[in-house]
């Protein structure tokens, strides 16, 4: 089989464009990132980008022949059965991709590629294998983040660097797992939780759970922003234990960004609880919410008119409160009052009556994650 043939193949089965192009041992390098700067560079190896992932065909004095899969990610398994198919042998990434690894961080990446592996498989549950346990304190409840950095972020830091401000705002007993080039699972101690003196704050201050976990991931992006990665998304859930609870535990955070994204997309912050409603309006087939949401449109226009729109989104997220929402806004209240009374003229909904406003709120969400496709 021709190079030719071959790279065509494999677009075909990936879905993605594949070409092959000379790149130089400074184009490689910087390509891998300043963690892998004294890494050793071999024929069969593959790197991950931002996006793309390159397999070195032909290793040369000064430059690589490299297979190019763009803007697609594989998993470590589907890249050793590419490598079989042009090499008949694997590749030699998986030991290099360690190389100038701390101890620790090797540990924490081969359970991201394992925790990886089962959900790419479609596994919903299951314990870790006990050669991947990082700690004992994964056999006891720990708080759950997921970290996304945003594709236009300028800065990705190295994993120690991430590692260090962790341990510092949350707990030296916080550990990180690298789930992908920008994807990091956060797991820190219940301890957050309690005061200095080991007392619940919820039974302190009439905090709820929700609030208190609210608060920790606001904080944390604060710090993130600030220090190392500029603007990400981040998403935390109840505490469960991770050794037999973590497969779930990223499915619920991953599917949280992504609704979150979707029907949120000015959000950096994603909550599970507060998700409900939007969880279940993303799992109605595509073609039935935009059917439904063009026939609520033909009743006016006015929904999707951007001061109408900012009104709106603020009266619900201040449940509903009139005078609240005249403050949050600026305007007098009787402006307010206008605002809506001109949207029951024209629509028929009156949102300060419950019926109707939880049909406008549902509108909103759908016009949301219409526009956003």
């Amino acid at each position: 089989m021709s190079s030719m043939d071959l790279q065509k193949q494999l677009e075909y089965i990936l879905n993605c464009s594949v070409m092959t192009s000379n790149r130089s041992l400074e184009d490689m390098y910087k390509f891998m990132g300043p963690s892998f700067e004294n890494a050793t560079i071999e024929k069969g190896q593959y790197i991950e980008g931002t996006q793309d992932i390159w397999l070195i065909k032909e290793l040369h004095a000064d430059y690589c022949e490299v297979l190019e899969f763009i803007q697609r990610k594989l998993s470590s398994t589907e890249m050793q059965l590419i490598a079989m198919l042009i090499f008949n042998k694997p590749s030699t990434n998986l030991e290099n991709q360690y190389a100038g690894m701390s101890k620790q961080e090797k540990q924490a990446t081969k359970l991201g590629e394992w925790l990886q592996g089962q959900i790419d498989q479609g596994t919903t549950s299951g314990y870790i294998p006990d050669h991947l346990v990082l700690a004992n304190s994964f056999y006891n409840d720990m708080l759950p983040i997921l970290l996304v950095a945003d594709g236009s972020s300028q800065h990705k830091g190295s994993y120690a660097e991430l590692d260090k401000l962790l341990r510092s705002f949350l707990s030296e007993d916080a550990l990180l797992i690298p789930l992908g080039h920008d994807e990091w699972l956060i797991w820190g101690p219940v301890t957050l939780l309690k005061d200095e003196e080991g007392v619940d704050f919820e039974h302190e201050d009439d905090e709820t759970m929700e609030e208190l976990l609210t608060n920790i991931v606001l904080a944390l992006h604060d710090m993130l922003a600030a220090e190392w990665l500029g603007e990400s998304q981040l998403a935390i859930t109840y505490p469960a234990a991770p050794a037999k609870m973590m497969i779930e535990t990223v499915t619920t955070l991953r599917e949280s960004i992504n609704i979150g994204r979707k029907f949120h997309p000015s959000s950096n912050i994603h909550l599970p609880w507060m998700l409900r409603l939007e969880a279940l309006l993303y799992a109605i087939p595509e073609a039935q919410r935009q059917k439904y949401l063009e026939q609520s449109l033909k009743r006016s226009e006015l929904f999707v008119e951007p001061e109408m729109l900012a009104t709106l989104d603020t009266f619900f997220s201040l449940d509903c409160n009139v005078s609240e929402t005249a403050k949050k806004l600026y305007i007098h209240r009787n402006t307010l009052l206008y605002r809506l009374d001109k949207l029951k003229q024209e629509t028929g909904l009156d949102v300060r009556l419950f019926r109707d406003a939880v049909l406008v709120k549902i509108i909103l969400l759908l016009y949301k994650v219409t526009k956003t496709h």
